[in-house]
């Protein structure tokens, strides 16, 4: 993070969210600044109408930011699939059944955690309804300003909220106002919100700036036009999903059926998606010819990376837990940071690597700490003995692991980002931008489309695989999934995947479907009870 956070940095802390259960709705958007201060001119307004909101971004506390904190959306939408597990080792991460519920599906109605996430993203889309309110009326006011990005700024940000909202939870109150009343409170159908936010960003993205989000400057962290353009694959791309209303009966709508209207035509599902990553294309993103660079210390140099969560551990307090989450503490003391001892790759990542045969994937070492363990200058790690080699026993991974020789060593562990040696709090707080959205998941997502509209997606998925050095494949839908889990490990769009090719609720390793899960019912996160008895709101299905 450099001249931009750096320029606005006081901005940024104007505004908070500031929820309580059940009370999302009383949320006070003005912060410390008078409102005739905080909106009287131009270039008021958009420091605190526009720039405030970006402190949302990102989080320190959980349940707070797009990624980075624990027990917020990137956890929901890892730790509920094949791809991580949190093993309970003896009287680590336990931590009152809650990792266990969440890897079982067994999260329940009351989950704090879950609540928290509703409750970040509301709040996060009030402030954003509250800006907009405060643009309209400095608009009214001032007749002549030209203020028409700001607007479409503020409403292409509310929609990535939404967008993240309507994934996790389907069914949700669809507001406009930031002075909601209770009665307010209407939930609307998955595809009435699918469709609100189409309309959205196609309307706003011409209207964005073409600069790149994740280069420093004026647009850094910010809603551009091509992060617009990548949410509107996302949404066409999942479009059979999220326009299905009736998630548990076992029928959705047919992506070849679903029409898009795009500057006069009409596309299908899979011929919009492929019309937004082409575009994204076309503004010039392309792969980084290494695959490491992505995720460096400093990579705002990315020519592949669309959106990110701008970091600098000297300006900000977004907080990335991950990597120290994942450590062993030897490991991590080896580095001069701190540890937990806790996330671990599942056995199907390893089986889809193909850890440990001849085919293993290049990726892995990228991605993954497997097998004896160095520092980084090459000397072995020794458990707290200072004589037993530290060694990451990957197939050993289990959901519980407390009290077996390996408790402190069993699974494969985070890597992804490179270490920052000068990190602060532990590891927590360093300089590699969080990386939201990349080119090669563009690149995925044409691959997907085109097979699912009947066409080749060889040309796609081979660019991705050739990039590290994988030999090529034929575009299938089973190695299209498999491609994404190992090009995209660790960046929190599995449940997502698994959900759009119909596999999130199946059994997998330590994990046994749940009873009536086949109806897909755990696709969508319960609404939390509060909101359900405080507001009347309908509880979603089999809950």
């Amino acid at each position: 993070m450099t001249t931009f956070f750096k320029k606005y940095g006081i901005a940024l802390v104007l505004t908070t969210v500031c929820c309580s259960c059940g009370g999302f709705l009383d949320e006070d958007p003005k912060g410390f600044l008078k409102e005739e201060q905080a909106y009287a001119t131009r270039d008021a307004l958009f420091r605190n109408a526009v720039l405030t909101l970006y402190s949302h971004i990102g989080g320190y506390n959980d349940s707070e930011g797009l990624q980075g904190t624990g027990r917020g959306i990137y956890d929901l939408n890892t730790f509920t699939t094949d791809e991580a597990i949190m093993p309970t080792r003896g009287g680590d991460w336990y931590d009152g059944g809650f990792w266990q519920g969440l890897f079982l599906h067994r999260w329940g109605v009351s989950n704090e955690a879950i609540q928290n996430t509703w409750e970040y993203l509301y709040g996060s889309i009030l402030l954003c309804n509250k800006s907009l309110e405060e643009i309209r009326s400095f608009q009214e006011r001032h007749p002549d300003s030209d203020i028409i990005a700001f607007e479409a700024e503020v409403r292409a940000l509310r929609a990535l909220f939404y967008y993240y909202a309507m994934d996790l939870f389907g069914r949700i109150p669809l507001l406009e106002k930031s002075d909601n009343k209770a009665s307010d409170m209407v939930q609307a159908e998955r595809s009435e919100l699918f469709w609100f936010l189409v309309r959205e960003l196609q309307q706003t993205a011409p209207l964005l700036s073409e600069e790149r989000s994740n280069r420093p400057g004026a647009y850094y962290g910010r809603m551009t036009r091509s992060v617009a353009w990548f949410v509107l694959a996302k949404l066409a791309l999942n479009a059979e999903v999220y326009t299905d209303d009736h998630w548990t009966d076992g029928i959705r709508p047919a992506g070849k059926d679903i029409k898009f209207t795009i500057d006069g035509a009409v596309y299908n599902a899979w011929e919009a998606t492929l019309h937004y990553c082409n575009l994204i294309r076309q503004a010039g993103f392309e792969l980084e010819k290494d695959y490491t660079a992505n995720f460096a210390v400093f990579n705002e140099s990315s020519v592949e990376n669309i959106f990110v969560i701008p970091m600098d551990k000297n300006l900000y307090t977004n907080q990335y837990i991950y990597l120290f989450r994942s450590r062993n503490y030897s490991h991590a003391a080896a580095y001069g940071l701190g540890g937990e001892n806790g996330s671990s790759a599942t056995i199907e990542v390893l089986e889809t690597f193909g850890y440990e045969t001849d085919d293993q994937d290049n990726r892995f070492d990228d991605c993954y700490f497997a097998g004896a363990v160095q520092d980084l200058s090459g000397n072995p790690v020794y458990l707290d003995d200072k004589q037993t080699p530290l060694v990451y026993e990957a197939w050993k991974v289990d959901l519980d692991v407390s009290g077996k020789p390996y408790e402190k060593t069993a699974g494969a562990r985070m890597k992804k980002y490179e270490v920052d040696t000068q990190a602060y709090k532990d590891g927590k707080l360093f300089d590699n931008d969080i990386v939201l959205f990349r080119y090669a998941d563009v690149l995925l997502m044409m691959s997907e489309a085109k097979v699912r509209n009947g066409a080749s997606g060889d040309e796609e998925l081979n660019a991705v695989r050739s990039r590290v050095g994988e030999s090529t494949r034929t575009a299938t839908l089973t190695n299209i999934l498999a491609e994404r889990q190992l090009e995209l490990a660790w960046e929190g769009w599995r449940r997502q995947d698994l959900i759009r090719f119909g596999l999130f609720t199946r059994a997998y390793h330590a994990r046994p479907q749940l009873p009536g899960e086949a109806s897909g019912y755990t696709t969508v996160f319960p609404i939390p009870a509060t909101l359900v008895k405080t507001y009347g709101l309908k509880q979603n299905w089999g809950y």
